[in-house]
């Protein structure tokens, strides 16, 4: 496969521009493994550095499941209207709408969790650890490894993502942002489920 070849294959796996992808084959010798894991690495630096800029822009996501009883809609903001109405960004709003709907988070990250929810999980679990005969000290250790499941259940960014379990809901969306090339956050959800 010539050099050019490689560059037009790695753009259309990744997504990524021009530069970059010849840049990452430049660096990784050519090699495409080599080239896909530094754009991967650089992509998350790009990401964590966009994470800081303000996104006001964006659409509202929605999601029914198909017995018509969970509906989600969801806050999906971009820096920009022109990302917004992009095609990738609106398949990103329905797939976290989906998976909201499938699986029922309650927070949106980890900072909007109260610190009384947090305390009460955390007496749950020492309680729980108590009642099966663990030493208070060692309860209270466990008790703050067992938040970390907490989190995987209920926080939108922590749990994994439905449609890859390998990935955090937040990893895809840091994807995206390198892809994309601007900040995306989920600003709010609404969850509705009948009987619930």
């Amino acid at each position: 496969m010539t050099q050019l070849e490689k560059i037009k294959k790695l753009r259309e796996q990744t997504g990524a521009g021009m530069s970059d992808v010849k840049k990452a084959l430049e660096d990784g010798a050519w090699d495409m493994e080599k080239a896909t894991t530094l754009l991967r690495e650089r992509g998350a630096l790009k990401a964590a550095k966009k994470s800081e800029r303000e996104a006001r822009e964006g659409i509202i996501g929605s999601y029914i499941h198909h017995n018509g009883r969970v509906g989600v809609m969801l806050e999906l903001n971009s820096e920009t209207d022109f990302v917004a109405r992009n095609e990738e960004f609106q398949k990103l709003a329905k797939d976290l709408a989906m998976h909201i709907a499938m699986a029922n988070p309650r927070y949106v990250s980890t900072e909007e969790v109260s610190a009384e929810d947090l305390e009460k999980e955390r007496q749950i679990y020492t309680q729980q650890l108590l009642n099966e005969g663990k030493p208070q000290n060692i309860a209270e250790k466990a008790a703050e490894g067992r938040l970390k499941k907490f989190y995987e259940e209920t926080v939108l960014l922590e749990q994994p993502f439905v449609k890859d379990d390998k990935l955090k809901v937040g990893d895809v969306i840091k994807a995206a942002v390198a892809k994309i090339g601007e900040n995306i956050q989920v600003k709010r959800f609404a969850r509705f489920e009948v009987g619930a």
